[in-house]
C-alpha cells in the first residue's frame, strides 16, 4: 500500500497507446479509400499534426516538437510535406495518417461496485494508421484534477484493458474497472463497458479461439471490426499484443519528495502491480529499480528543485513532478507540453516498431500454416505472401527502423529505455532471421526447379541426338529422293516427325528415369545386368 499521508494528484493524465494489426491486405491500399472509410459517418476527422497550410497558425510548441527529432525521424513522422492537399486527402508522402474522433468528450469510470463514478475529460481519441504497414495504434488521453494518488494509481491499473482476464464470485470482471462509459458533450452515453457479460466472452473464445474485445473498445475502433466478429465490415483488425494496453501517465503532486521508494516502485509498475498486493522485494526489477527504470537527471531531491522523475518499464512511461512548478505544469513550453508531444512520439515510435515486428512474425506464421505442398495454388499463394512480406520488411528496415531518434539527451534516453524494455532489438533479429529463412527456402526451391528443368533438358538433348542422327539421312544423299514421288516424301516426313516427337515427349516424361539410367551407365562399379536393369525401369508403368 502507499505510504501515509495520502497524496493528492493536482493534475493527472493517462495516455493509452493500443497497437492492433489490420488484416493483411491493408498496406498499400488507396489513400482516398482509407479516408472515405474513416470519415464516413462524421465520427473521425483527419488530423494534420498542426502543420497547416497557413504558417501564421504554426506555433512555437509545434516547432519545438519538430526540431526535437533527427531528420529521418522527421520524415517518418511528418513526411516530406504534411500540409493539407487540395482535395483534403492525407499526403501520401507521409507514411502515417492520424484521425481523431469528434464525438467523445468525457469518460465516466466506476472502479469497483458501489464506488462513486469518476468523471475524466477526454483530451482526444486518435487513430494512427501506418500506410505502408498492417498496423494501427489507438491513442486515448484522459485528464483529471485533484485525485487522491491511490485513486489515480487504481485508475491507471484498471483502465486500459482490452478484455477481462476473469471474473469474481459475483460475476464481475477482475483487474479491470467495474464500469466505464464514454460521454458526448451533452453528457449522453455513447458506449459502455461490458466486462460483466461473462458468457459472451466465454462463448466467443470457445467459438473463435481468439479473445473478444470489450464493447467500449470495439466501439471506439469502428469502422475497424474485430476479424473474428460476425458483424459486417470491410476493414478488420486482429490483436497482436497483450490485453493490457501500453500507457503513459503524468502525475503532478504537491510534494513528490515525500514519496517513499516503495511508492515510486508502485507508481512505476502500476500497469502490472495491484495496489493491495505486497511488493515483490526479491524481484531483480525491484532490487535494481532506480538503475533499470528511473531517469533522474531532473530529480535533485532538494528544496530548490527541479524534482521531476521519469519511470520507464517499457509498457509504461510515468512522469512524476511538482505541481507547484510552473515549468512542470506549463502546457506550451514545459514538461507537460513535452510529455504530450515529444515524449509521446518517442513512446509511439517504440511501440510501433514492436507492433510492426509482431505483425511481420504473425504474417509469416500464417503463410506457413496455409502452405500445402500438394496444392499448387497453395504453393503459389505462399510464394506471393513471402515475397510481399520480404518487400515490406525491407521497406520497414530502411525507412522506419532506427536506434537514434534525437540528439536531445532525455528524448534519446527515453527512447532507448523503452526499446530496451520492450526488447525490440531481439525481436527484430528474430524476425529478420525468419524472413531470411523464408527467402532462403524460396531461393532453394527455385534452384531445385531450375536444376530439374536443366536435368530434363539435358536428358532430352542426349536422347534427341539419336533422332538427330537418324533423321540426318535426309541430307546425306544415300537415296535418290528427287526421284521419289511427292506423296511418299510427305509420308516419310510425317512418319519421321511423329516418331521424333514421340521420342522427345517420351524422353521428357521419363527424364528422371532416363537420368538414373545414364548415371548407372557411367558408374563403373555396376555390372552390365544392373546397368540394363535401370534401362528396363524406364519402360515400366509408374508405381502409385
Amino acid at each position: 500500500m502507499l505510504s501515509q499521508p495520502e497524496h493528492l494528484v493536482r493534475h493527472f493524465r493517462d495516455v493509452l497507446v493500443w497497437p492492433v494489426q489490420i488484416r493483411p491486405g491493408f498496406a498499400g491500399e488507396n489513400v482516398a479509400r482509407i479516408d472515405r472509410l474513416m470519415t464516413d459517418g462524421g465520427r473521425w476527422a483527419l488530423v494534420d499534426d498542426e502543420f497547416t497550410a497557413d504558417p501564421t497558425e504554426f506555433q512555437e510548441r509545434h516547432y519545438k516538437e519538430f526540431v526535437a527529432f533527427l531528420p529521418y525521424v522527421q520524415r517518418f513522422l511528418y513526411g516530406e510535406s504534411r500540409s493539407g492537399t487540395p482535395n483534403g486527402q492525407p499526403s501520401r508522402a507521409a507514411p502515417m495518417a492520424v484521425y481523431r474522433r469528434t464525438d467523445v468528450a468525457a469518460l465516466s469510470v466506476t472502479l469497483r461496485p458501489g464506488d462513486a463514478p469518476i468523471r475524466l475529460r477526454v483530451a482526444h481519441v486518435d487513430l494512427y494508421l501506418f500506410l505502408d504497414m498492417d498496423v494501427a495504434l489507438l491513442n486515448v488521453e484522459v485528464v483529471a484534477d485533484d485525485l487522491p494518488l491511490a485513486t489515480a494509481l487504481e485508475l491507471l491499473y484498471r483502465f486500459g484493458r482490452a478484455y477481462p482476464t476473469g471474473w469474481d464470485e459475483n460475476g464481475q470482471g477482475v483487474h479491470n474497472v467495474h464500469r466505464s462509459e464514454l460521454l458526448d458533450r451533452e453528457g449522453r452515453v455513447l458506449a459502455s463497458s461490458d466486462s460483466e457479460k461473462r458468457e459472451r466472452y466465454l462463448q466467443f473464445v470457445c467459438r473463435n479461439r481468439a479473445p473478444c474485445v470489450g464493447a467500449l473498445w470495439a466501439w471506439l475502433l469502428r469502422p475497424l471490426v474485430l476479424d473474428q466478429e460476425e458483424e459486417p465490415g470491410e476493414w478488420r483488425f486482429r490483436l497482436i499484443e497483450y490485453y493490457r494496453m501500453p500507457m503513459m501517465a503524468y502525475l503532478a503532486l504537491d510534494n513528490p519528495r515525500a514519496l517513499s521508494r516503495e511508492d515510486f516502485i508502485r507508481i512505476g509498475f502500476v500497469a502490472n502491480l495491484p495496489s493491495r498486493d505486497p511488493l515483490p522485494l526479491r524481484d531483480p526489477a525491484v532490487i535494481r529499480f532506480e538503475r533499470l527504470h528511473c531517469e533522474d537527471r531532473f530529480w535533485t531531491d532538494s528544496e530548490d528543485g527541479p524534482n521531476s522523475r521519469f519511470i520507464c518499464t517499457g509498457n509504461a512511461l510515468v512522469l512524476v513532478g511538482e505541481a507547484g512548478s510552473d515549468y512542470f505544469r506549463d502546457a506550451d513550453h514545459g514538461f507537460l507540453a513535452r510529455f504530450r508531444h515529444q515524449y509521446f512520439l518517442v513512446f509511439l515510435i517504440a511501440h510501433f516498431h514492436r507492433a510492426a515486428l509482431l505483425s511481420f512474425s504473425d504474417g509469416l506464421a500464417s503463410a506457413v500454416n496455409d502452405l500445402d505442398i500438394r496444392d499448387s495454388e497453395s504453393v503459389r499463394r505462399f510464394k506471393r505472401s513471402i515475397r510481399q512480406s520480404f518487400e515490406t520488411f525491407l521497406r520497414f528496415t530502411h525507412r522506419y527502423w532506427f536506434h537514434e531518434v534525437s540528439e536531445q539527451g532525455l528524448v534519446q534516453t527515453l527512447f532507448q529505455r523503452t526499446t530496451q524494455h520492450l526488447r525490440n532489438d531481439e525481436l527484430f533479429a528474430d524476425v529478420k532471421e525468419q524472413v531470411r529463412e523464408m527467402s532462403a527456402y524460396l531461393d532453394s526451391d527455385s534452384q531445385r526447379r531450375q536444376s530439374g528443368t536443366v536435368l530434363r533438358l539435358t536428358v532430352v538433348t542426349i536422347f534427341g541426338l539419336i533422332a538427330t542422327v537418324v533423321t540426318g539421312y535426309f541430307g546425306m544423299n544415300l537415296f535418290s529422293f528427287p526421284e521419289v514421288p511427292e506423296s511418299r516424301k510427305l509420308l516419310q516426313f510425317g512418319v519421321v516427325t511423329v516418331v521424333t516427337l514421340s521420342l522427345v515427349l517420351f524422353a521428357v516424361a521419363r527424364s528422371k528415369r532416363l537420368s538414373d539410367f545414364l548415371e548407372a551407365m557411367s558408374d563403373e562399379r555396376l555390372d552390365g545386368h544392373a546397368k540394363w536393369s535401370s534401362l528396363a525401369r524406364v519402360f515400366r508403368k509408374p508405381e502409385h
